[in-house]
């Protein structure tokens, strides 16, 4: 099939290579010119696992092709991909949708003939009504149906989930049962539904509601258990364990049950923020009241884990060389939007730190964000003379890293551990204090801790 993606950010670039990918022949559009040029000539412009491989490979192909031109778009083909960004209105929690409903205005004015435009991005419900009233009092010489397909990638696997998805969702418009508009979409995923992927059909309501309710339960579960591990600060109990034991319980199981710094990204803090305020709007607030509280569980594990790194320098980090290890706010990833990892780290600078941050990937956003922090070219650059570092993203590199590497450059042999994802017996014994969120006990080394002599030095995202 002939199918465009309006939109080439992280999901409709991702989307067009992977459409490309199914056979398909795919033209992305997108109006920022810098990003069609590097996408044109192979290079996603940010990092995700294997998008680089699939992008050069349908390219070459002759089955990718991307341009600046609406007006290619809507003579190239008949079923158009909206994967445009909803972001967060800066006066409040509610999603703008500004860009969303000018690329849609703007592509149906080139319309001809028959068109199936497929949503993908995350709305408030209601979205997908609204757009098909503005479509129908624009469109003059087209026929154009309106379905939603929201995606579900998480960022570090978006290649593996678009190609191989756990399920595919459409919303189709409830007045017109005898649309075939998801009879044409599952032609677009037909090599995916061959191999056994659900595929749930329903109205457009019930579809724009399926992402923002899996990430408002997905944020629940992680507040939940950070949540308990505020108890167990104060209470002497080890969430880790805690979680581990509730985990065996089917209907509760351990995944996402990891106690530390919280949630962050482009999708799940704005997601919540926005649902919440979409229920206000519809006059049911108090139902989705409770994500207030899950949103500020989760800010206030950035509060306390400076405080606890204050506490371990004495009550204060002034003057103190601070290293945070990771700015992306997950593993995998370049995207520092709402960090934990970040906010951390410009807070303690704030709070009179020398804050020096490595991150494999997201050095460049961090510093675009923070350009007052010093940023470091490795792990062990950025502990020379650090009185404290901190593992504030879970990185392979910083979880498997020995305890060695670092020994010999730090002032002081403290590791802080955000995200409970270090072997804290290792470093005990290799001589250091270890501490983490979600535990009362300030864990001593089993050796005598030292100070070492190193060179002082002074001094990330989602």
């Amino acid at each position: 099939m002939k199918m465009t993606v309006i939109g080439c950010g992280y999901l409709g670039a991702t989307h067009a290579a992977c459409m490309a990918e199914l056979g398909h022949e795919v033209l992305g559009v997108d109006v920022d010119a810098a990003k069609i040029d590097s996408l044109a000539a192979g290079t996603v412009p940010f990092f995700e696992p294997n998008l680089d491989d699939v992008l050069k490979r349908n390219i070459a192909a002759g089955r990718l092709r991307f341009t600046t031109d609406l007006a290619e778009a809507a003579s190239f083909a008949r079923v158009h991909f909206l994967g445009v960004g909803t972001p967060q209105q800066p006066t409040s929690g509610a999603a703008d949708l500004t860009a969303l409903r000018t690329a849609v205005r703007e592509l149906i004015g080139h319309l001809r003939g028959r068109h199936l435009i497929v949503g993908k991005s995350t709305v408030p419900v209601g979205t997908c009504a609204e757009l098909a009233d503005e479509i129908a009092a624009l469109s003059r010489s087209a026929t154009i149906e309106l379905a939603w397909n929201p995606e579900f990638l998480r960022e570090g696997f978006a290649v593996d989930d678009t190609l191989r998805p756990d399920r595919i969702v459409v919303g189709t418009d409830p007045r017109h049962p005898d649309s075939d508009a998801a009879d044409r979409i599952a032609q677009v995923y037909r090599a995916i539904l061959e191999d056994g992927t659900p595929y749930l059909t329903m109205d457009w309501a019930t579809a724009e509601l399926v992402k923002v309710s899996a990430n408002a339960f997905l944020a629940t579960k992680i507040s939940f258990i950070n949540a308990i591990s505020e108890i167990c600060e104060v209470a002497g109990g080890d969430v880790t364990a805690l979680a581990d034991a509730i985990g065996h319980d089917a209907r509760i199981g351990r995944r996402f049950l990891n106690a530390g710094l919280g949630f962050g990204g482009g999708c799940l803090p704005k997601d919540i923020r926005a649902f919440a305020a979409r229920a206000q709007e519809l006059g049911v607030g108090d139902a989705l009241a409770f994500l207030r509280e899950v949103d500020e569980v989760n800010m206030r594990r950035r509060a306390a884990l400076v405080g606890l790194v204050e506490k371990a320098c004495d009550g204060s980090v002034l003057g103190r060389n601070v290293a945070v290890l990771g700015a992306a706010f997950k593993p995998e990833s370049d995207d520092v939007r709402d960090s934990p990892a970040l906010a951390v780290a410009a807070q303690l600078s704030l709070r009179g730190a020398r804050v020096s941050v490595f991150d494999p990937k997201a050095m460049g956003n961090a510093a675009r964000v923070f350009p007052t922090l010093r940023y470091a070219e490795s792990a062990r650059d950025a502990a020379r003379g650090a009185d404290a570092v901190i593992v504030a993203t879970e990185w392979a590199e910083f979880v498997h890293m020995s305890p060695a590497e670092l020994s010999t450059v730090v002032s002081r042999r403290l590791i802080v551990d955000a995200r409970r994802c270090l072997d804290g017996d290792a470093w005990r014994a290799a001589g250091w204090e270890y501490r983490a969120l979600g535990s009362s006990a300030v864990a001593t080394p089993t050796a005598t801790a030292e100070l070492v002599d190193a060179p002082q030095t002074s001094d990330f995202l989602v």
